[in-house]
This record gives structure tokens, C-alpha cells and sequence, in this order.
């Protein structure tokens, strides 16, 4: 591999480089000089750090914005099913949070039909042009750049969203589509104030598109013209319209999904695209569908199971984490505790070498079942030494990329009352995505590209339609046989690390929904990546810092954080909240039907019923 030069390993070092540390967050409201001296105030019940969960007893919206959580149950109140109150809370969210989401992402949902009593799950992820090969794509890359980068036309898949709307109406939806696509053109049309903490995401990412635009060249004119117009991010409390997009949104409500994927919203998409430099073609477009898939469930203990998508998603990473953590007895030592932080930090990079090395579109390379089974758990967790960090793992030696890193996604669970109960979870993948905009149409490309191997060894490489790894999952946990709780986590790798946490918080810890997620976090980074080269391979040149950056949130103990690292992890105190995700969950009571729903306090969310 030739040696990058200055200008190219600055451009590689900030598009690897995990956001946060890009820079500081723009705060906005009260400074932490202003609260100097004085916590926070005490509860009569429950932790003094948390809040009371939401009870309701006919449905319930869990989002990451208010506004859309009362879109959610506006359309509940009219009749609407979980899926209509989901795709509309959705389609806000693609307005009003846009530096998570969007039309121009993927999405996937685990829903619970209590008509069959089971589990149904949807991939909604879009696929490489058809017509492009990965030698191809290697010749369009920057010269010397270490992988795919995050902007411009090279990472773009298709968008795979609005067709996994049409897919889930068509089987479950109650109310026309214009109907519950009807409020999230209203605001667009007609502006919404933007929330505080989605202020400070458009703040960075306009930073880091400057930054970018700098070192990698690509269009950033409709995006200025979109979300940043004169030449700065909107600010809290500014109104914020965008009527491009309530004109898109009103073709796909007349239209349909043929309206986006084969009408004139595909004929702007792609000849914008070819525009740039892609080899995306209208037949690439008209030829997406949403894939129906099985949830995979794994028994944790008391008869609680976790329930994740199948890859080419990350959910089975999460099954392995706790396969091998029920090898362990952690609620014998407090929830803080340097024991319980390392070992579900060793069980999440065993969990991460199998899905840098197996992971991928099944369409292209099966994953191993061995990867789920008790006794595989029982192999992996006997490599963990309970005294220390081991300084490197390796993948199991299965028959049989990175893939961790980064994101910036919205995960919203909805449940109505016929206890339909839907956990869905969409995104753009890093940032607000490949920083293009379309002629005219309000939304932003993904990035989701950027997650392909270009080793042509690897399962994860590269190839002509095929889908990427995908770092967003939706979860489920199923209690005694019955759906009790619908939950995710946003952010990149720590998707998976996050639902165990939560996973653990209430099963070993007896935490109340709410206090399950506002409890303080880790964040492992590193090891072997699902963009990597597969060890050994003649593309296997660069270097892996194999044992990562243990980053913990400030209410871990200090003495937890001291233990650790005579344990021999690299532990970071990470004061932002930014590393460690966002979480929405919903449970249901079996016997009475009511509904617990809890929300993010590390976002401008809410949970709300009725």
C-alpha cells in the first residue's frame, strides 16, 4: 500500500475518527459553570438521578422528539395500528431530527403481531448499484484513502426507508398513507422549533462537512440550501421549515413507494447521483425490496430471552455478548462495580472479532448458527480471564469487517391497543450522511457505504447489490414466552453493548424502565472491524489496536474507574454523553395490558400514552 501523504492522513485520521473527538459539543442552556456547586435534587421513590417511567393503559409512543411522540399517538387516538403511529412518528423524525435520519437511510423493525403471537422482522436496507464492480469502485477512491469515505457518492446504498414503510403498511397499516404522512408534511411546510441537543448534532455536523469538503471534495450546495442557510446550523428554539420535503412526502403519500423508487423522485435521485460520480442506475432503484426476516431469540436467564434482526445487521452481536455473560452470576457484586464493567466489556469485543469476521448480507455469506449456541457462549466466555483485560481476541474458528464505529440513528417503539407493539429503528449512519442532497427533495443521502470491506475475501466485501453491514438493530425481550419489552438503543457500535447494558440493568439489577437507560454507561471502541481486512490476507497491512478505549460515563465510581485499569483497560471518563447512545423502550404488563414506556434522558425525547 503506497505511504498516504499529510493532506490524506489528515483526511483518513477525521473520517475514522469517532465524532466526539472532533470536537467539543456545542452546549446550549445552562453551563456547567452555572451549575457549580449545587446536584441534583432527590425523588420520594425510585433513584435520585432518574424520573418516573410513563404508565398508559391503551397506547403508547416512545421517540426522540416530543413532537413526533404526539404525532405517534394522534394517529393511535384516530384509529391507526402501532405501524401507522411508527411510520408517521418516523417520517417527523426525518424532519425534525435530521441529523439521525431520514428518507434517505435504511430502517429495520421487530414488530409483535398478537394476531399471529409472534415476532415478525423487516430489513429495510439498500444494496450497491448493480452495475459496478469493487475494482471499479476502488479506481473512484481518493488516492492513497485507507477505505470508502463517509461523504460524497461513493458510500451511497439505495434508500431502503420508504419502501419498509409500504411493506409494513400493506401487512398492518389501518389508515391511508396520506393520512399518517399528513402531519409530518404540516411541519414541514409549516416549521417546527428545533429541539437543543439536535441543535448541537447540526452543529457538528456542519463543522465536520466543512472540515470534510476541505480534504475529500464533494457537493455540499443543496445541503447548504437545506439545513444550514446562511452559512450556519439552526439554533434551539429556531423555527426550521423545509418544504422540499413536505413536497416529497406529499408524492410519496399520492404516489406510493413506486413514487420514490421508479417515478420522478427516482429520475432526480439518480441523475443527481450520476451526476457526482455514481454508478447508480433507475433500475437500481426500481428494483429495492424490503426483505421479511426471522428473529433470532436467546435465553438469558429467569426466563427472560433477548430478541435481535439477523445480519446483515449487528443484532446477533448482542445475542453473543449475552450467551456469554449468563456463564456469570453478575448481580453478585453492585452494578458499578469494575467486576460487572469488565466482564461485559471482554463479552462485547469476543461478541465484535465474530462480527468483524462474520457478519454480512446473507444474500452473499451465510453466518455460522454455531455463533449463537449455549455451548459457543460457554467456549468464548471461558476465554475471558476475570482479573484482567486480555490484551488481544481473535475470532472463534468457525467455518465461514469496520463495522463498528460511529452513527448517528433514531430508534422510537410504539404499542396500541390491541397490543400490537412495534420497535423500529432507522438511519443515515454517520452523522446526517454523505452530506448530498438532491435536486429539490429535502433529504439527505446515507453513508451506509462506508461499512464495506475492500477486501474481496472477506464476507463483507464489497460487490455489485449487495447490502452492507448494518450497525442499527432493533430489540425485544420476551418474558415467559410473551413480548414484555420493545427497546433500542442509537449509536453505532454501542448498539449492541447498549441493550445488554439495559438487558442487565433490569434483569440482574430489578432497575424500573427509566432508570434501566438513564443509568450511567460504558462504551468499548475498538478491535477488529467489519471493514478490515481479513487477517492474514494480502490487504491485511494495517495496524488494529486490538484491546480499545473503554470509555464510562461520570456516574461510574471513581475507584471503579481506578480498578479497571490496574485490570490493564484504557479507561476514559466521557463526560458529553455523546459515546453512549440513545434509548426508547416500552413494556407491557401480561396480565393487565398496561403499557411502561421510558425514554432517553441523553436526548430531547419523550415517552407519552393515553
Amino acid at each position: 500500500m503506497r505511504k498516504l501523504g499529510p493532506l490524506l492522513l489528515a483526511a483518513s485520521a477525521l473520517i475514522a475518527a469517532p465524532l466526539a473527538a472532533q470536537q467539543a459539543p456545542a452546549h446550549t442552556g445552562t453551563t456547567p459553570e452555572a451549575t457549580k456547586g449545587i446536584g441534583p435534587g432527590t425523588r420520594p421513590v425510585g433513584a435520585a438521578w432518574s424520573r418516573s417511567p410513563v404508565v398508559a393503559p391503551h397506547g403508547m409512543a416512545a421517540t426522540a422528539h416530543p413532537l413526533a411522540t404526539q404525532i405517534a399517538l394522534d394517529i393511535l387516538k384516530a384509529g391507526g395500528s402501532a405501524v401507522d403511529a411508527a411510520i408517521a412518528a418516523n417520517a417527523a423524525l426525518g424532519l425534525m431530527e435530521p441529523t439521525g435520519n431520514g428518507i434517505g437511510g435504511d430502517l429495520f423493525a421487530i414488530i409483535w403481531d398478537p394476531s399471529s403471537g409472534d415476532f415478525v422482522g423487516l430489513n429495510g436496507s439498500g444494496r450497491s448499484p448493480a452495475g459496478q464492480t469493487l475494482e471499479q469502485l476502488k479506481a473512484k477512491l481518493p488516492d492513497g484513502a485507507p477505505g470508502i469515505p463517509p461523504v460524497g457518492p461513493l458510500p451511497v446504498t439505495v434508500p431502503g426507508t420508504v419502501d419498509a414503510w409500504f411493506e409494513m403498511h400493506a401487512r398492518y397499516g389501518r389508515l391511508p398513507m396520506e393520512q399518517v404522512l399528513a402531519p409530518a408534511i404540516r411541519y414541514a411546510r409549516e416549521g417546527h422549533p428545533v429541539a437543543p441537543v439536535i441543535a448541537m448534532y447540526f452543529d457538528r455536523n456542519l463543522n465536520t462537512f466543512e472540515r470534510l469538503q476541505k480534504l475529500v471534495p464533494f457537493d455540499l450546495a443543496n445541503a447548504r440550501a437545506t439545513y444550514f442557510k446562511n452559512g450556519r446550523a439552526p439554533k434551539a428554539g429556531e423555527m426550521f421549515r423545509n418544504p422540499d420535503l413536505a413536497r416529497t412526502l406529499e408524492a410519496i403519500a399520492a404516489g406510493g413507494r413506486d413514487a420514490f423508487y421508479e417515478g420522478a423522485l427516482a429520475k432526480v435521485m439518480v441523475d443527481y447521483l450520476q451526476r457526482q460520480g455514481s454508478a447508480f442506475t433507475l433500475a437500481d432503484f426500481a428494483a429495492h425490496r424490503s426483505e421479511w426476516v426471522d428473529v433470532a431469540c436467546v435465553t438469558y436467564r429467569k426466563g427472560y430471552e433477548l430478541c435481535e434482526l439477523p445480519p446483515n445487521s449487528q443484532g446477533f452481536a448482542a445475542l453473543q455478548m449475552v450467551n456469554i455473560l449468563k456463564n456469570v452470576d453478575l448481580a453478585q457484586w453492585e452494578r458499578g462495580s469494575a467486576e460487572v464493567l469488565h466482564y461485559i466489556t471482554e463479552a462485547k469485543r469476543l461478541a465484535f472479532e465474530d462480527a468483524a469476521r462474520y457478519y454480512a448480507d446473507p444474500a452473499f455469506a451465510k453466518t455460522p448458527a454455531e455463533l449463537l449456541t449455549d455451548e459457543y457462549g460457554k467456549q468464548r466466555f471461558a476465554l475471558i480471564d476475570p482479573a484482567k483485560a486480555t490484551p488481544a481476541f481473535t475470532p472463534g474458528a468457525l467455518i465461514a469487517p469496520k463495522l463498528e464505529g460511529e452513527g448517528d440513528t433514531t430508534y422510537m417503539t410504539v404499542a396500541d391497543r390491541n397490543g400490537m407493539m412495534v420497535s423500529l429503528i432507522q438511519s443515515n449512519y454517520r452523522g446526517m450522511g454523505a452530506g448530498l442532497v438532491p435536486d429539490g427533495l429535502g433529504f439527505m443521502f446515507q453513508d451506509r457505504g462506508e461499512l464495506y470491506s475492500l477486501d474481496p475475501a472477506h464476507p463483507n466485501a464489497y460487490a455489485p447489490a449487495k447490502r452492507p453491514f448494518q450497525t442499527i438493530i432493533p430489540a425485544f425481550i420476551r418474558k415467559d414466552g410473551k413480548p414484555w419489552a420493545s427497546f433500542g438503543l442509537m449509536g453505532g457500535g454501542m448498539q449492541p453493548q447498549g441493550h445488554v447494558q439495559v438487558l442487565v440493568n433490569l434483569i440482574d439489577y430489578g432497575m424500573n424502565l427509566q432508570e434501566a437507560g438513564d443509568a450511567a454507561r460504558l462504551h468499548h471502541d475498538g478491535g477488529r472491524q467489519p471493514t478490515d481486512a481479513l487477517a492474514g490476507s494480502l490487504a491485511d497491512t494495517a495496524p488494529i489496536d486490538m484491546l480499545g478505549v473503554l470509555q464510562v460515563e461520570p456516574g461510574i465510581p471513581a475507584a471503579t474507574v481506578e480498578a479497571l485499569r490496574a485490570m490493564g483497560h484504557k479507561v476514559e471518563v466521557e463526560n458529553t454523553g455523546i459515546p453512549f447512545g440513545g434509548y426508547q423502550a416500552i413494556t407491557r404488563d401480561p396480565a393487565t395490558g398496561v403499557y411502561t414506556g421510558a425514554t432517553e434522558m441523553r436526548k430531547d425525547g419523550q415517552a407519552s400514552g393515553y
